[in-house]
């Protein structure tokens, strides 16, 4: 029974009626074995008649089997599989074992809440998650992506999960109840309703002590004590029969069976199938029949439902099977195996569990079973198999190779940790220049993601050198790859020239592996600082790559960081937007963040706040659903660094988030441009010029320190360093000559007015505007028009200020820049002239996603195509649609397509 728990019981009532009325959510309730999570689900559910009840549980057999648990929450549901878009509904079906193929696993995710919006559209819909802790890692990470992502569905999502186990189950940032012990007249309605007799308080007392008030171990007692004992009138046992624990109990239980009965236990201890069929065959293997299921029947251990078995308790399970001998345990699963014939995943697992040396047999059952497992996007089922066939493996090249695959199925999971230490391990055995290579390559995509930079690039140099001899297009790609990263500051202690180790590509060469071969020399040139040759070497791999879209997953990337490092704002802007729009239609989640990201430090750069916010909110919902919290920090210090330039006190707030982030999680080869957006977002908060210029000189990144460059120098200059201002000016000078990108040009004459006298200041004046006339910066437009214009009122020139001043208040405006538009505006109301405010857009009072679904809908696309390229539900994308509608005062996709919302 279920005594007291009023708190928790609340809070499930309000998300299943939050879901009756149309608002999705998500909770989880934890607690240690045996504090009644499940007796808490069965009383929540009891009452809710009217919604649609789907279930799964987690199982500690079935943990290495991917989507096992999600295919059983889903089942009820799949004939409405076919109403999913087409993408979707492949990645799903591959993932859940429907159809043959390869499946993106995050179309998969995407396709578990699409289906579960979908159903909720005929009635409200709760799904129940028990023992959570034990689900797969693909189960766990599809029903998590739902659940952080239900907004305006009918569906409410509740995990149950246990605390101190080997196994845990990590939620994020989901709501979470706890469930404590029971004490006082709670514990006596549970001993009372197991006894039906007197509680004396004293005993009571000293039972909830003796348990921590668990419920499960207080029936457990109540169970084996006297009614004396109950009332008082006998003393307790000393130690008390619990002390060891409710497993202890369980096993006790489990001991006073006879041997056939303990061997039938134990079959059922180690199935994964929940099936009678199967343990019965398995059991009798075993010499076990049906007097052993009577018993272990009767000694309430077990139940039977149907032809569907179920221990009485998770703890009952692991009692059992830990209790047993490793030959017990052998046994168990050979019998098992031998009679899932027609479960080939199942059965290779058996196979593995019952080996104890190495066996071909079961090391190819278990490659398949990653084959299969890979092929459906369940990378930590692939990981898990090819690490145990490579126990099974003698050595040698072929057990470095499992592990290798092993240690690239891990990282595809994100589990860094793991794939770094299964990649460390086949490194001894891979000696084949070519899968050496792809190790190495591997090795350091790990570390430049999650530890070192120098270390990433160091593997990287290693594998290219690996790969020369006998890969010579992986070999070119490596090469590139190595000279981007040396282009940002990476270091090998090795002796490496990226361009000799391969050879310059013949004049009729594919364009792409020229413009590859373009790319190389330009970021070698970029790393010397050459930006003349590095200006003209990425231009001709523009040029090369501009008539069609590229789809080379390393060669698209790199062109995008070409165009970082030389700041062709429009080309940047326009090969991300094609980067983003191809992964939307592909569903490409990993490659969706990457592209908002890099995509949004251009949109910071030339003004597009409304866009980058839109894109850094969009990311940081994203990264946070792949695994890799730390991908998280580039995000979250994006939205920093656009709330200090509106002026917004937000940027406190993420500031402080990506200093926990940083804290808790390895970030990787961003972390420089992380830190030095803080750095940047905090001298904009700084009050007084001295703590300004303390983190904006910290400002390390060139590409940064370019689009901050006014903000330096201003500090600089207020702090009276003008030493500093002129060594900066220099240094962008070098870069604007070799480069000629018309924004340097135009910072490098704001700033040589700045430190003109006052008779030269104008013509640097003019000719910055004439630079900033071809460049997208908006916001170093707007401050140099409201730099003239201070610069013509000092000068009493208040007429000829009044020009620069209305344009950059109207720019400010625009840009949403709240504490420079009323600078502007001081100043103008200087100059003689009343500065009158703009009626802005409401577009600007659109949320991040209000701005992105609008975006997508203003192209033309369905709410069904707006939200698989949203990673949401398309119930969502109306929700959103309807408050934009509303903001906007339009009733029609037509008028909200003809309004100039950019």
């Amino acid at each position: 029974m279920l005594a007291g728990r009023d708190a928790e019981r609340a809070a499930i009532a309000a998300l299943l009626d939050a879901a009756r009325s149309g608002t999705g959510g998500a909770l989880v309730v934890r607690g240690v074995a045996g504090s009644g999570k499940s007796a808490l689900l069965a009383d929540a559910l009891a009452g809710a008649e009217d919604l649609r009840v789907l279930r799964t549980c987690g199982v500690e057999s079935e943990s290495p089997l991917a989507f096992a648990a999600l295919q059983r929450l889903l089942w009820p549901l799949r004939g409405r599989l076919d109403a999913l878009p087409t993408p979707q509904r492949g990645a799903l079906r591959a993932a859940l074992g429907e159809a043959a193929g390869s499946g993106d696993r995050f179309l998969a995710f995407l396709g578990t809440l699409s289906l579960l919006a979908d159903a909720a559209e005929d009635t409200p819909l709760v799904a129940v998650v028990d023992d959570a802790h034990w689900l797969d890692d693909a189960s766990a990470a599809a029903l998590l992506f739902a659940a952080r992502r239900l907004q305006a569905e009918r569906v409410a999502l509740v995990f149950a999960a246990r605390d101190a186990d080997a196994r845990r189950f990590d939620p994020g940032d989901l709501p979470t109840v706890v469930l404590g012990g029971v004490s006082g007249q709670d514990a006596d309605a549970l001993l009372r309703a197991r006894t039906g007799g007197d509680i004396d308080p004293a005993v009571r007392d000293q039972l909830v002590a003796g348990t921590g008030g668990n419920p499960l171990a207080l029936g457990e007692l109540a169970g084996v004590l006297t009614a004396e004992q109950l009332a008082g009138r006998e003393p307790l046992p000393n130690p008390l029969p619990l002390t060891g624990g409710v497993e202890r109990a369980f096993l006790n239980r489990a001991r006073r069976l006879d041997e056939s009965a303990q061997r039938f236990l134990l079959v059922a201890a180690a199935d994964d199938t929940a099936r009678l069929p199967v343990v019965l065959d398995a059991a009798e293997e075993l010499g076990a029949r049906d007097e052993a299921l009577d018993a272990v029947e009767r000694a309430g251990l077990m139940r039977v439902d149907g032809d569907v078995v179920a221990l009485y308790h998770p703890l009952v399970r692991s009692a059992v099977y830990r209790a047993a001998t490793s030959a017990q345990r052998r046994a168990a699963h050979r019998a098992l195996a031998d009679v899932l014939s027609e479960d080939p995943d199942r059965r290779a697992w058996h196979l593995a569990a019952a080996a104890d040396r190495p066996d071909q047999t079961v090391v190819d059952a278990l490659d398949a079973v990653a084959e299969r497992a890979a092929s459906r996007g369940g990378h930590e089922a692939a990981a898990a198999a090819w690490a145990r066939a490579a126990e099974l493996t003698g050595g040698g090249e072929a057990r470095g190779r499992r592990l290798y695959l092993a240690a690239s199925s891990s990282w595809l999971g994100a589990h860094p940790s793991r794939a770094a230490a299964l990649a460390s391990a086949a490194a001894a055995d891979v000696t084949e220049p070519s899968l050496r290579a792809r190790l190495l390559t591997l090795r350091g995509q790990i570390e430049w993601n999650t530890r070192s930079i120098d270390d990433g690039y160091d593997y990287v140099v290693q594998a290219a050198q690996a790969a020369a001899c006998v890969d010579e297009a992986l070999a070119q790609q490596l090469a590139m790859l190595a000279a981007s990263l040396a282009s940002f500051g990476a270091r090998s202690p090795r002796e490496f020239d990226p361009a000799a180790l391969v050879p310059a590509p013949a004049p009729d060469a594919p364009a792409r592996v020229r413009a590859a071969a373009a790319l190389l020399q330009g970021f070698r040139a970029a790393g010397c600082e050459d930006w003349a040759t590095a200006a003209g070497c990425f231009r001709n791999a523009f040029a090369l790559t501009d008539d069609e879209p590229v789809d080379d997953h390393v060669l698209q990337p790199n062109l995008g960081v070409a165009a970082m490092l030389i700041d062709d704002d429009e080309r940047g802007v326009r090969l991300h937007q094609q980067q983003l729009t191809a992964a939307r239609s592909a569903g490409a989640l990993s490659m969706v963040e990457h592209a908002l990201t890099r995509g949004a430090q251009f949109q910071i750069a030339t003004g597009a706040w409304s866009q980058a916010a839109g894109a850094a909110t969009e990311a940081l919902t994203l990264s946070a659903g792949t695994g890799h919290a730390g991908l998280t920090a580039l995000p979250t210090a994006q939205l920093a660094v656009l709330a200090a330039l509106r002026g917004d006190d937000a940027a406190e707030r993420h500031i402080a988030e990506v200093a926990a982030i940083r804290d808790a999680h390895p970030v990787g080869l961003t972390d420089f441009i992380v830190v030095d957006l803080v750095q940047w977002a905090r001298g904009l908060r700084a009050q007084q010029p001295a703590s300004a210029l303390h983190h904006l000189e910290q400002i390390s990144s060139p590409g940064l320190r370019r689009t901050a460059a006014l903000d330096r120098l201003e500090a600089a200059l207020r702090t009276g360093r003008e030493d500093l201002a002129r060594r900066w000016l220099d240094e962008l000078e070098v870069f604007a000559t070799g480069t000629r990108a018309p924004a340097a040009v135009a910072v490098v004459e704001h700033g040589r007015a700045l430190l003109s006298d006052s008779g030269g200041a104008e013509e640097h004046f003019h000719r910055a505007l004439a630079a900033h006339a071809a460049s997208l910066r908006t916001p170093d437009r707007a401050r140099t028009e409201l730099a003239f214009g201070e610069h013509l009122r000092r000068a009493r020139r208040r007429v000829d200020a009044r020009e620069h001043l209305r344009t950059a208040l109207a720019l400010f405006e625009d840009l949403g820049a709240v504490a420079w538009a009323e600078r502007a505006a001081q100043e103008l109301r200087a100059s003689g002239e009343t500065a009158r405010r703009r009626d802005v857009s409401t577009a600007t009072d659109l949320t991040a996603q209000e701005r992105q679904v609008a975006g997508l809908v203003r192209q033309g696309l369905s709410n069904r195509d707006v939200a698989a390229r949203l990673f949401v539900s398309p119930r969502t994308v109306d929700f959103h649609l309807r408050n934009v509608f509303s903001k906007l005062g339009v009733s029609s996709r037509a008028e909200l397509t003809a309004l100039p919302l950019d």
